[in-house]
């Protein structure tokens, strides 16, 4: 049955930009010539640019800089396919002596791609995309003279970011000077420098489009860079450059309705970038921290709600038991507008903001509870990777001179045969489940769906299904805040007779 009436958003192809997906092994063991956890020089500049400058009349200068800094990166894989067999091998006879149905024996091939790194240290650490190198059983790794070659190994990757870090065994190399990418403003100039299509470097100019793209489902922690500097099939791993030819990201992907460049290409800003290569070298893993909330953004309905200033900020829906944000005395409905002394703009930010402090730290929290703002004091944990790969009916009608919001759902409480229905875990031990809706009701139009739970209405606790019931004739206005448990989360959700 269609219950739920969602945004919908016109659909675009995302190209990842060389050939690949996004899962690889970190590598294990010590490379040659690599001490454990040692981690590069780098060469860095933070220098603000000096936006008043006069723009200079050419960028060759910059670009013959930068340019034996980016490399390209060719990859070598197997690929298991079932292969069509004649129908005289299909005797019984041949599918006996082999085992198996003959059209099903599998067969191998190799396939190539090709992509773009950067380096970063004169002794051969390169940063590049994960999906560039993903399952690849030879990397050799062709400077911009495209003459020398290098064999490479995989120091490590992070799917997450969709950042790779690879060693190639060599010294002296043209490392390229690394910037502060927090510094960047929209408007300003920036090179994009690859190997797009395998014709050779190629360098585009662009703009910052924008700064902070996140949510278009590309990976798991999202906040790219955009520009305008085209970027194709290729490009991806290869470097964005300012105006100075200081690296500010890693051109990663793109949106495009038919794969190549639509001026609206994406990078991993180097910020976050060098985090995980030196998580990846430190560590040999990415080792993210970990406060325990479930978090949404503040839309303005939700900012009237809970009578908050702006709509910024992250709203905590749920409060994991024995994690640091219990212990910090965080409660449900609290919003978080300040992380370790920065300003949290919305539950994405604030994400990215935990995942890059290590665990054990001690952070402080600027909330606002009930309208006053606290300050908390937390000691980020450890993000587990693992666990996050994440009656009769009562129906909830029109009640006469009260409100209607909540007309056309039906709910049950949470007895055993529910549950297996709908796959509610045990953790959530009350609640209302809404087992039907009318797809055409004010709650199905603003995001309510069967499988959800009621946990409260208007900040009310909703225990089962009476109390949902209860709790609705006692509505008064035309809006009301619901707090539900949703595929496998908890999130606030207004609904609202007007929108």
């Amino acid at each position: 049955m269609n219950t739920i009436l969602q945004t919908r958003w016109q659909r675009f192809s995302l190209a990842a930009l060389a050939a690949a997906g996004l899962t690889l092994l970190v590598f294990q063991g010590d490379l040659p010539g690599l001490h454990a956890g040692e981690l590069p020089k780098l060469k860095i500049d933070t220098t603000p640019i000096d936006r008043s400058a006069p723009h200079p009349a050419s960028l060759a200068p910059v670009v013959q800089r930068v340019a034996p800094s980016v490399v390209n990166i060719y990859t070598t894989k197997r690929i298991r396919e079932s292969a069509d067999i004649p129908s005289i091998f299909m005797d019984p006879f041949f599918r006996d002596f082999f085992g198996l149905p003959f059209n099903q024996i599998p067969r191998e091939r190799r396939e190539q791609a090709l992509g773009s790194g950067v380096i970063v240290s004169k002794d051969g650490y390169i940063l590049t995309n994960n999906h560039v190198v993903e399952n690849a059983e030879e990397i050799k790794v062709a400077l911009a003279d495209e003459k020398t070659v290098f064999d490479a190994e995989i120091v490590g990757t992070d799917p997450r970011t969709d950042i790779a870090v690879i060693k190639v065994e060599a010294r002296d190399l043209p490392a390229i000077t690394i910037t502060d990418s927090d510094q960047l403003q929209v408007g300003d100039f920036v090179l994009a420098i690859g190997n797009p299509f395998g014709v050779g470097q190629t360098v585009t100019s662009g703009i910052v489009s924008a700064k902070g793209r996140g949510g278009m489902g590309i990976v798991d922690y999202e906040d790219f860079i955009q520009t305008d500097a085209s970027i194709n099939p290729g490009n991806s791993g290869g470097a964005l450059v300012d105006i100075k030819g200081r690296l500010v990201g890693i051109n990663t992907a793109i949106i495009s309705r038919t794969g190549a460049d639509n001026g609206i290409g994406f990078a991993v800003p180097i910020n976050l970038a060098r985090y995980v290569m030196e998580r990846l070298i430190e560590d040999g893993k990415v080792v993210r921290g970990y406060l325990g909330v479930y978090i949404q953004d503040v839309s303005p309905e939700l900012a009237k709600q809970f009578d908050l200033p702006e709509n910024r900020g992250a709203l905590v829906s749920e409060v994991t038991s024995d994690s640091p944000a219990e212990d910090a005395g965080l409660e449900v409905g609290d919003v978080i507008v300040e992380f370790n002394g920065k300003p949290v703009e919305d539950s994405r930010h604030l994400r990215l903001s935990v995942a890059q402090t290590k665990p054990g730290t001690k952070v402080t929290l600027k909330v606002l509870r009930d309208g006053k703002e606290k300050t908390l004091t937390a000691r980020l944990g450890e993000l587990d990777e693992e666990g996050m790969a994440r009656a009769d009916e009562g129906g909830i009608r029109r009640y006469g001179s009260g409100s209607d919001l909540l007309d056309g759902i039906q709910v049950a409480d949470l007895d055993p045969r529910w549950r297996r229905q709908f796959g509610i875990p045990n953790s959530i031990r009350e609640g209302a489940l809404v087992v039907d809706l009318d797809p055409n009701c004010y709650a199905a139009q603003d995001g309510l769906r069967p499988g959800d739970v009621i946990l409260s209405i208007n900040r009310q606790p909703v225990r089962d299904a009476d109390d949902a019931i209860r709790l609705s004739r006692q509505i008064e206005g035309d809006s009301v805040l619901l707090r539900v448990w949703s595929r496998g989360g908890v999130r606030f959700l207004v609904v609202d007779k007007d929108r």
